[in-house]
């Protein structure tokens, strides 16, 4: 008999089918998930889970999952896991790293091109039909080379967005936590751009708040493709409004798929709806990476990424 997975979102046919030779499917359909409810449900008897970011894996759902020995998550991040309660029960909780650094670096740099030039701005001035024609002071931004952004967490996709801003002639700053690099109220204080790129932890949850905002040049702009909590969004509504910082770029939200209202009015702040990963190349790695990690564990093989 086949080992029981429950997927919670429709993944590429290609994936799927991988899966399904292996393993006997029990799928979310159509183009939804499944509510955190179903999943409680139809975990019961399934050896393995594969998961979204935004699926709560909590303690009801280990509990229901008797049988679960992997719980796939198909991101890097993994604060939507009780990684905790699975370690308890020997679950084996993994993510996939890697697949999607690129994606995610290039879209970095996007958000920090659209706000530095005013992409946003001027997308919605011809939408509107308020574009009166070239300006010589219309919309002017701010040119990268020379610029210094501060990359707070030198991980995989720091380090990917390190090289590509290079590449525009910036310079680097970054602070970790390994604690190498610059004191985090320094890059603050000196960086034109600062992109975040932590994972969300206790210790991270809010590391952007108003005393850290007011701390950055009224010049500056905030990048976030990390998570969202990471950025108290009430505090970042108050800093743009103020003018305290010349913008924000942000692809995560605290309460996604929730925006801060302040900051859907505001005009100097590009919003993108979590497309960080959003290439059909990565997304299918992403994908394919989490089912070999639910067969390998369920042949009783290592799994490929396992969280510690």
């Amino acid at each position: 008999m086949k080992p029981r997975v429950l997927v919670t979102r429709a993944l590429p046919s290609s994936v799927m089918q991988r899966l399904s030779a292996a393993c006997d499917v029990d799928r979310a359909e159509g183009g939804g998930g499944l509510s955190h409810d179903e999943i409680v449900t139809r975990v019961a008897g399934k050896q393995a889970l594969l998961s979204m970011v935004t699926d709560v894996v909590d303690r009801p759902v280990i509990e229901a999952g008797t049988s679960l020995r992997i719980i796939a998550n198909v991101a890097v991040g993994y604060n939507n896991i009780d990684v905790a309660a699975a370690g308890e029960r020997g679950i084996v909780v993994t993510n996939t790293p890697d697949v999607l650094t690129d994606a995610t670096a290039d879209f970095t740099l996007a958000l920090i091109l659209a706000v530095t030039r005013r992409l946003g701005e001027g997308e919605r001035l011809v939408r509107r039909a308020g574009w009166q024609g070239w300006a010589f002071d219309q919309l002017l931004g701010m040119q990268l080379r020379g610029r210094q952004l501060g990359i707070v967490g030198l991980g995989r996709i720091g380090k990917a967005v390190a090289a590509r801003a290079s590449a525009f002639g910036m310079t680097v700053a970054h602070t970790s936590r390994s604690g190498d690099g610059m004191p985090l109220d320094r890059l603050l204080a000196t960086s034109d751009i600062v992109s975040l790129h932590v994972p969300l932890t206790p210790e991270t949850r809010h590391l952007i708040g108003q005393p850290e905002l007011a701390r950055m040049k009224r010049s500056a702009y905030l990048i976030n493709t990390t998570r969202g909590p990471v950025v108290d969004e009430e505090a970042l509504a108050w800093a743009l409004r103020s003018r305290l910082i010349a913008g924000a770029a942000l692809d995560v939200y605290e309460r996604e798929p929730v925006v801060h209202p302040e900051l859907l009015a505001l005009e100097n702040v590009v919003l993108a709806p979590h497309l960080g990963s959003a290439t059909t190349d990565t997304r299918t790695a992403m994908a394919d990476l989490a089912v070999s990690n639910v067969i390998a564990v369920l042949g009783d093989q290592a799994p490929l990424t396992p969280v510690s």
